[in-house]
Parts: C-alpha cells; sequence; structure tokens
C-alpha cells in the first residue's frame, strides 16, 4: 500500500514501560488499514485491551497509553508535571491548530 494513501494524525504517545508516568510525546503517527495498528518512527504499535495501556510495541512487548491530543494539552493519563515533547514536524500544528495557541508554535514542550 503506498504510503501516501494511509490515514495519518497527530496523536500523544506515553511510553507505560517504567511505571504510571512515563516519557511522553506529541508526533505523527500513522494507522493501518484497519486501524488496530500505528506506526511511528519505524516501530509498530498493536492495540490491545489494557487499563493503564492500550497498545504495545510490537518488537519490546512495551505497554504504550496513544490517545489524540487534547485541547487543554493535559493528555496524561495520570497527572503529572514531566514535561511532553513534540516533535519539530507536528510543532506549528499542534500549537496552532489542536492547542489554539499560535503565539507558542516555537515549544518544544507542553
Amino acid at each position: 500500500m503506498p504510503k501516501s494513501s494511509k490515514i495519518s494524525r497527530i496523536m500523544y504517545i506515553e511510553s507505560k514501560a517504567g511505571g504510571l508516568n512515563g516519557s511522553a510525546r506529541i508526533g505523527r503517527v500513522t494507522f493501518s488499514k484497519t486501524g488496530l495498528s500505528i506506526y511511528y518512527r519505524g516501530k509498530i504499535f498493536l492495540r490491545i485491551q489494557g487499563f493503564k495501556a492500550n497498545y504495545r510495541n510490537q518488537e519490546t512487548f512495551d505497554e504504550y497509553w496513544i490517545s489524540g491530543p487534547r485541547r487543554d494539552g493535559k493528555d496524561r493519563l495520570y497527572v503529572s508535571n514531566i514535561p511532553v515533547e513534540i516533535d519539530d514536524d507536528v510543532r506549528e500544528e499542534y500549537w496552532t491548530e489542536i492547542r489554539k495557541k499560535p503565539e507558542l508554535k516555537n515549544r518544544s514542550q507542553t
């Protein structure tokens, strides 16, 4: 399937491998045709039914919480003051279209 025909979206991606609050990013993912798999930075995440995680890395089996980013920026499943990194290629779109704060478009963290 040509890459251009896959659906992509900016998503919040948080590792649950180390506990409740892991490292997190805002980045553009691509969905499989069925929507059960997500591709991000050369990794494949498979949908699981979990309480604290909803995807797992196909290769490492590490669990992740992946969801659409919230307009208020409260994306973490559990409250934390750990900053969330924003990928360079989605930074401007994230701040202007999702958060509605274009004045912050140069910030690399939430």
